[in-house]
């Protein structure tokens, strides 16, 4: 009772706050490795930001940072025209990491799609998503950097970053992509019990299988070290 309740609570505060929700037909899984059970989406939104007051950090939000520095700045910003949530410190290590969750909802099984763009950074830039989020030293993270152009799966386990293998080839440290470059990109994830599948501009891109975090936590988006990064339409789908 108390997980559908969570749900009902989400539901309303959401509509509340003017974001698009709605109920929709199942996903297509495009090109998939292995099997998957059938997506069956039963509730969802997409943030476009357009709602939220420039400069400030949207409300229903939470940032935090971990690291070699304890400090990190989300804001809505501008982008030719455009409202966008950017991290926007420049000045962080090379051993921090930079995290925004949205504080409505907690979800186990989830299908996240963000739009992209790497803006600036030395050490890092880009960003993607973290899931089953327990707090700022333990979930999961998948991200996408316009410096190596790659994308790269982690676990952050009591503070500790470790990449993690790909199904059926090992650790490879991610995959490279294609240029990624300074414009938007599209970063999707479906994340079903202990399978992870990961699309980069509507290309599957692999796959990972892992234990280490079986609940449902909160869902965010993430960047490391001096990226800074914008996101637009970020989607979240709680799974059946």
């Amino acid at each position: 009772m108390k997980t559908i309740s969570t749900l009902i609570f989400s539901i309303l505060f959401l509509v509340s706050c003017g974001q698009t929700t709605k109920h929709p037909t199942p996903s297509k899984q495009e090109n998939n490795l292995t099997s998957q059970k059938a997506i069956t989406p039963i509730w969802d939104t997409i943030f476009d930001f357009n709602k939220y007051k420039l400069g400030e950090i949207p409300s229903g939000w939470s940032e935090y940072a971990t690291g070699k520095d304890a400090s990190t700045k989300w804001i809505i910003a501008n982008d030719n025209g455009k409202q966008v949530l950017a991290q926007v410190s420049s000045d962080h290590p090379n051993y921090h990491f930079n995290v925004i969750v949205y504080n409505k909802m907690q979800a186990k099984d989830v299908e996240l799609e963000v739009k992209l763009k790497g803006v600036a950074g030395n050490m890092d830039q880009g960003g993607g998503f973290v899931w089953r989020y327990i707090d700022a030293d333990n979930y999961y993270v998948v991200r996408a950097n316009p410096l190596e152009d790659n994308v790269v799966m982690y676990k952050v386990k009591n503070g500790k970053r470790t990449d993690l293998p790909l199904l059926n080839k090992g650790r490879t440290y991610g995959v490279d992509v294609p240029k990624l470059g300074n414009g938007w990109n599209t970063l999707k994830l479906i994340a079903q019990g202990d399978l992870f599948t990961v699309y980069l501009n509507n290309l599957e891109i692999f796959q990972v299988q892992d234990q280490t975090f079986t609940q449902a936590g909160k869902v965010g988006l993430w960047t490391k070290a001096d990226a800074v990064s914008h996101f637009d339409e970020f989607h979240i789908s709680l799974l059946k």
